[in-house]
């Protein structure tokens, strides 16, 4: 009887702990559950909380830990987080999400040898990715493991087959080594398997060349070439052997070889012929090689643009004739119409030149090719505005606005909506001129030019004429001895009735203008009969009419003012 009693008890006690588990197992998965719900929802605090909670309610689940591991990474608690990781991971060691993590985690805390031991374990789990192989193996490596990183690469060679890529990796890693006979075994094992390919060969002869068999590298160099003469990476070992042995008469033929082999790369070519250029420079400098060798490049059908442009920088570092650049910037377009560089370039030859027709046709032609570069737009507008056509240089410049955007130069934004406001401003757009001008300040508030353009014009209208003397003020701070900036501020201060000021202003900037415009001498005559000195302004007024006269600067309606004041010998307003 007393055993049956025992067994029953037992068998009530183990019901009650069944009872007992599953319960902790409901609020754990609930309380998870919200966890998760809250994390996606971007409630992380929330999650943080429940996470932890659900591991107050049962710690052998390994869930909870895992994502705990990447909030506690995120907040900075390294050993924390890699504390809850190895324990997600101890919890569950056949999760390989759990593995990588906890791999990943030491290699960002660079516990190398540790990384190493989840990686292994996670390439058990996962014989097939050779993603991981090849972290073990950089990580061997890294080690000065090489016995290990060989024997990871012999695992990473059995997924993917034997290659050039992993041959040479392994014949690297037994150099590395100091196994020079096993780094050239490997090598010759891979070209011995493929004994039609040179290519393989001289790989073969590189790595005798670098483990001190050089004779025996150039013997095989040679043979390929007598084989195939164009064969690009012989030429290449070659050209380094004579370079190395100071033979210059071989290694200038070999240049010449390799420049114009059609299986060079424009890499090969680059290269090279810096090669030749520093040693022209270190020889005198004579161009005359370098240029013959640069132009039979750019009459190869293999030539392309970069080589071209690489020609014409040389050209402009020996300070050649822009014309001769440019015949070879022309041929940069030729090959590749959207070469901005090369264009802009010709632009700048044709501004310097003064050649104003090239220029529009040339960011004309940019603008087809490359429609998103603001500064063809600016070049081809102030072309035209030089030119007086005011309406296509205003179509140019509102067409520019679209292009300017966050990563433009503020430098030449600021200029683009100075020339902008300034062409509006001779239109007529006078509120138009005024929004341009305050978004060239908006892009660059020292702007000078478009300071004094901008000051002057309100000083004209006669508006916020307090704004535009702050605005003038700054520009003459700037250019103290500008006779057009001290102009401007002086006849602010002859708005603001601020005579005596602006006489001695205005006596400034006929101090440092030796060829005083009729303009100028009109506001000097204006600024000295206010300030009470009208036998002098009658002078001025008179030197005035006589310039206005020479250079039929000044429009009929205000040149017939200016003959009004002279004869009435007073101020007339316009």
């Amino acid at each position: 009887m007393k055993k049956w009693c025992y067994i029953t008890g037992m068998l009530c006690v183990m019901a009650i702990s069944a009872v007992a588990q599953d319960d902790t197992a409901r609020r754990y998965d609930a309380f998870f559950l919200d966890a998760i719900c809250q994390r996606e929802k971007g409630n992380n605090d929330a999650a943080f909380d429940l996470l932890r909670h659900c591991i107050d309610i049962d710690s052998t689940r390994s869930e909870a830990y895992y994502y705990l591991a990447q909030y506690y990474a995120g907040l900075k608690q390294k050993d924390t987080s890699l504390k809850y990781c190895q324990r997600a991971v101890d919890l569950e060691p056949d999760n390989v999400t759990y593995l990588e993590t906890l791999a990943n985690t030491y290699l960002t805390q660079r516990k190398y040898p540790e990384a190493i031991t989840a990686l292994e374990k996670l390439c058990e789990k996962s014989r097939d990715r050779d993603d991981v192989l090849g972290l073990l193996i950089q990580l061997y490596e890294q080690q000065g493991d090489y016995d290990n990183a060989i024997r990871t690469l012999g695992r990473l060679e059995t997924i993917e087959g034997k290659s050039e890529r992993l041959s040479y990796a392994k014949s690297n890693l037994y150099s590395q080594k100091g196994d020079k006979k096993a780094a050239i075994a490997e090598m010759k094992t891979l070209a011995d398997q493929y004994p039609n390919d040179n290519n393989y060969r001289c790989l073969y002869a590189n790595t005798l060349y670098i483990n001190g068999q050089k004779k025996r590298a150039v013997a095989i160099y040679d043979k390929v070439l007598k084989e195939e003469p164009s064969n690009r990476n012989a030429q290449m070992a070659l050209l380094a052997y004579y370079n190395d042995q100071k033979d210059s008469a071989n290694a200038n033929s070999m240049i010449e070889r390799v420049l114009f082999n059609k299986n060079a790369t424009t890499d090969d070519r680059v290269a090279l012929m810096r090669q030749v250029i520093g040693e022209s420079e270190q020889h005198g400098g004579d161009s005359t090689r370098v240029l013959q060798l640069f132009h039979r490049l750019l009459d190869m059908p293999e030539s392309d643009s970069d080589m071209a442009l690489f020609c014409a920088s040389y050209m402009n570092m020996k300070k050649m004739p822009n014309d001769s650049i440019r015949l070879v910037l022309e041929k940069v377009l030729e090959m590749s119409p959207d070469h901005a560089a090369a264009r802009m370039q010709l632009v700048s030859y044709a501004w310097q030149a003064e050649d104003r027709d090239r220029v529009i046709d040339l960011c004309k032609a940019a603008r087809q090719y490359n429609p998103d570069e603001m500064a063809f737009y600016y070049y081809q507008g102030i072309a035209y505005y030089q030119k007086g056509q005011l309406d296509d240089a205003l179509n140019a410049f509102q067409n520019g606005i679209d292009v300017i955007n966050s990563d433009s130069d503020p430098s030449i934004v600021s200029d683009f909506y100075a020339v902008l406001g300034d062409i509006m401003h001779q239109k007529g757009m006078e509120q138009e001129a005024f929004a341009a001008y305050d978004s060239c300040l908006v892009w660059k508030d020292d702007n000078i030019g478009c300071l004094n353009n901008y000051a002057y014009y309100l000083s004209e209208k006669g508006i916020r004429l307090d704004e535009a003397e702050r605005m003038s003020f700054r520009t003459i701070k700037a250019e103290p001895k500008n006779a057009t900036y001290l102009d401007t501020y002086a006849w602010i201060l002859f708005m603001q009735k601020r005579y005596d000021e602006a006489r001695k202003y205005i006596d400034l900037t006929l101090e440092n203008d030796s060829d005083a415009s009729a303009v100028l001498l009109e506001h000097a005559g204006d600024i000295y009969y206010h300030a009470g000195e009208k036998q002098q302004a009658l002078e001025f007024w008179q030197q005035a009419l006589e310039r206005a006269s020479a250079d039929s600067e000044l429009k009929d309606d205000r040149l017939q003012t200016l003959i009004r004041k002279i004869k009435l010998k007073k101020y007339v307003k316009e």
